[in-house]
């Protein structure tokens, strides 16, 4: 029995929006930050920084809907589905908000750097890139655990909506496949920001099917199978 109710649509428009946050911080940023900042990122945060900064807060806040639409899928399942559903989620939001946090770094020092390096010799540039060194791998290792925590805990999620028929098949595998691809980019092959920038974009397809389905078919809670 597939259910439909107040709380399936509040969090199918949670994963919509979650999704639409993200998209569109993110492609409609002036400027994208790789891995780390390098000097040459101030430059072209500064030609445009305040609305870099809003597109930023947009992205930021797609990371933030996404964690919780996922506390609002938890909430809405049965105890006995929680065993997997829990667990499963709550990897995908440390990992969320363990890119929010790397996000928001990002947007911090890269909109305060802009007014930091204005006038500064070469000198002194290169001084100030070495003082954000140190910052700079914290934040690099933020990025691949949140990657990996999230990987780990889609592919949770995933055995649970398996195991319940809670979704369409073609949506369970997404989800399963998805982590594990995730992971194992992370896992073995080294470090790479290019290879995993589409991983970035299947998840925000993964956050709409997610969204759409949850507010056209409903989820089904039915323990037959428990």
């Amino acid at each position: 029995m597939f259910k439909r109710d107040f709380g399936t649509q509040f969090t199918g428009w949670s994963f919509i929006m979650a999704a639409l946050l993200l998209f569109f911080g993110w492609v409609l940023s002036p400027h994208h930050i790789g891995e780390y900042i390098v000097f040459d990122d101030f430059a072209a945060v500064g030609e445009n920084v305040w609305f870099w900064i809003w597109m930023y807060r947009i992205h930021i806040f797609g990371w933030v809907t996404m964690g919780i639409s996922l506390f609002a899928l938890v909430s809405i399942t049965s105890r006995n589905q929680r065993v997997l559903m829990l667990p499963g989620a709550g990897m995908v939001i440390i990992g969320t908000f363990t890119l929010a946090i790397a996000a928001a770094y990002f947007y911090n020092h890269g909109a305060w750097g802009v007014g930091q390096t204005a006038g500064m010799s070469s000198a002194e540039i290169e001084e100030f890139m070495e003082k954000l060194l140190f910052t700079n791998q914290y934040v690099t290792c933020f990025i691949r655990f949140g990657r990996i925590f999230s990987g780990v805990g889609l592919i949770i999620l995933g055995a649970g909506f398996l195991k319940w028929d809670m979704f369409h098949k073609a949506l369970t595998w997404f989800t399963i496949l998805l982590g594990l691809v995730a992971m194992c980019i992370i896992l073995f092959i080294p470090d790479n920001f290019e290879i995993y920038k589409p991983v970035f974009y299947v998840k925000v397809v993964w956050l709409l099917a997610m969204g759409i389905t949850l507010l056209v078919r409903g989820i089904n809670l039915t323990e037959a199978s428990a």
